[in-house]
């Protein structure tokens, strides 16, 4: 039996549709050096990828005592233009998911962290933006970006029920803010948080593939 039809599924995209991690830690490196400070390439970055970016550059230039932050933030933000939107690949098995939704009339809103004009280029790069009844992020200049005020933003804007509404992500942000305006949140687990933060997080189910994804939400949505 499939999902009701008045079910809206909200979904992350660094982690969640698109892998980033390679190109995004490329723009961390490039940004810290154009900052004047060395870039560890040893360092596993990718906790980077998940939370606003402002948060994260605080977090990077803070260790060298350096608080442009702002300055940080676009640096990495021209490097992004150049890098991540040319080198982000869709998940395996991600495209026919998404082709799957459309063809059954599933609604579909963004709701990321990215800043939402190169989230809509990267929908439009891989042809899916027409799949998206809404598209929600940060502002150009990263502002709005905690995940909480995205979901919401959503909900406002596109009339959501968030007891018919179900969050998809890969980072323990996706499902806090999820839970914060009261949506149930599924986490994925082929992104970049990992099942032990997802469940600390208190996720409301897992899914171990892309190709998983239709029958968990149908789950889900039955139980609500």
């Amino acid at each position: 039996m499939a999902a009701p039809a008045d079910i809206t599924v909200l979904l992350d995209m660094d982690g969640t549709l698109i892998d980033s991690h390679d190109a995004v830690v490329r723009c961390i490196h490039m940004t810290m050096e154009e900052m004047g400070h060395p870039a560890d390439r040893t360092e596993d970055l990718g906790w980077t990828i998940g939370p606003p970016l402002t948060d994260t550059m605080a977090l990077l230039l803070g260790r060298h005592g350096d608080d442009r932050v702002a300055e940080g933030v676009a640096v990495f933000q021209r490097h992004h233009d150049e890098l991540v939107l040319a080198e982000s690949p869709l998940f395996p098995g991600i495209r026919e998911v998404l082709d799957r939704f459309g063809a059954e009339g599933r609604r579909l809103v963004l709701t990321t962290s990215k800043a939402l004009p190169a989230a809509r280029m990267i929908l439009e790069r891989h042809g899916l933006m027409a799949l998206f009844a809404g598209t929600y992020g940060a502002n150009a200049d990263d502002t709005g970006g905690e995940k909480p005020e995205v979901i919401a933003r959503a909900i406002a804007g596109e009339g959501i029920d968030p007891a018919r509404a179900i969050m998809v992500g890969d980072r323990r942000y996706d499902i806090s803010g999820a839970h914060a305006n009261k949506v149930r949140a599924l986490g994925v687990l082929w992104g970049y948080g990992g099942r032990e933060e997802l469940e600390s997080a208190g996720a409301d189910g897992l899914v171990d593939e892309p190709g998983q994804l239709a029958e968990a939400i149908d789950a889900m949505a039955r139980a609500l």
